[in-house]
């Protein structure tokens, strides 16, 4: 546990912590990656979802992932929301290495304090840990007005680069406050952007140059506000919602791309007609991964078929694939667990190892 007394605002962008984090009324909580835990990630040992539903705040699976790349990994700007802006409830940030990305000084100051503001853009080859923000749609709203939707920076979601947690989780396409203005572009300095990482505050606001005429990212700005079922647009399915099985038409009209795959965990007979999945260690669990066409639409649909004895939250498949799918949350105490060979899969998409964290810039 950590006060924000250790990670002070000023100068722009702040200390922020090694690791990932829970944040809540002036005080942090280090996170654990825990694959047996159905959030994923666990809090003074419990589970953050629980820990989340204890303070009355939504569980992961109602959070979009937004990548902060400047002050908002501060605990001290985090109070700061708070305070200044409104914002309620738990702010969850989670580590990431960003390759092909660079936080770098943009050509405008800020008129509040005169200090270089951060903006984000496309750096091939470079490798940089930054966090993504799991926010509520509320705490995006005053995001949103913190970093001037529409005037100083948009919206977007990022198609340039991989963004990957230190859990091994790639975040395909997150959200980030990308340059809507000439003065949030990229400062360019002899013909190049400036790394933050290179240069501090005080170098910064001293800095002469001209505006980039982009940031060389591919985006895609968000209209409204973001739904958490577009992270990611695609489902794993187990039992019934299989391709042949018997409620396979309740998917079927929506689905894209469709193919095998597997995800570590256990599979229970429910003896009901139906299987149980717990994520985590064990012998693995085969099923199909569906891309879906509406994916709020159609998971809000599948959230009322699943019922109570199900959740829906984000699981990896080998190779750091995020998934929605459904995981068994009453007792499996007396349940069989069904066979189900396990000799490790291929990635299902081009991702790469989670690379050694020991040269973080």
């Amino acid at each position: 546990m950590f006060a924000d007394e250790e990670y002070p605002a000023a100068p722009y962008p702040g200390r922020r912590p090694p690791g990932s984090f829970v944040h809540d009324d002036a005080t942090g909580w280090d996170l654990t990656a825990d694959p047996a835990a159905l959030s994923g990630w666990r809090v003074d040992g419990r589970d953050l979802d629980d820990w989340l539903a204890a303070r009355d705040a939504p569980p992961l699976a109602d959070r979009v992932p937004v990548l902060c790349y400047g002050s908002n990994v501060c605990p001290s700007k985090i109070t700061w929301l708070r305070t200044a802006l409104g914002m309620t409830g738990p702010a969850v940030l989670l580590t990431a290495r960003c390759t092909g990305l660079a936080a770098v000084w943009a050509s405008g100051l800020r008129v509040v304090d005169t200090q270089r503001p951060a903006t984000l853009a496309a750096l091939p080859g470079n490798v940089e840990d930054h966090a993504v923000w799991l926010a509520t749609q509320d705490q995006v709203a005053v995001l949103d007005r913190c970093e001037g939707r529409g005037e100083r920076y948009h919206l977007a979601r990022v198609d340039t680069g991989a963004v990957r947690l230190t859990n091994g989780t790639l975040v395909d396409g997150p959200l980030a406050y990308t340059a809507a203005a000439p003065r949030r572009m990229p400062l360019l300095v002899d013909g190049r952007p400036v790394r933050c990482a290179d240069v501090p505050q005080a170098g910064a606001a001293a800095l002469t140059g001209v505006p980039a005429d982009t940031d060389g990212l591919t985006v895609r700005e968000i209209s409204g506000a973001p739904a958490p079922e577009d992270f990611p647009g695609r489902v794993f399915v187990y039992g019934t919602l299989q391709p042949t099985a018997s409620d396979w038409w309740r998917l079927e009209p929506h689905a894209g791309q469709t193919y095998e795959a597997r995800i570590p965990g256990v599979l229970y007979d429910t003896g009901l007609g139906y299987p149980a999945l717990r994520p985590g260690t064990g012998p693995g669990v085969a099923g199909w991964v569906v891309h879906l066409a509406e994916p709020a639409r159609v998971l809000s649909e599948l959230d009322d078929y699943e019922g109570t004895e199900y959740r829906r939250t984000r699981i990896a498949l080998p190779g750091g694939l995020p998934c929605w799918t459904y995981v068994w949350v009453d007792s499996v105490e007396g349940l069989r667990i069904l066979a189900a060979p396990w000799g490790g899969v291929e990635p299902v998409s081009e991702v790469r190892a989670w690379p050694d964290m020991t040269d973080s810039v």
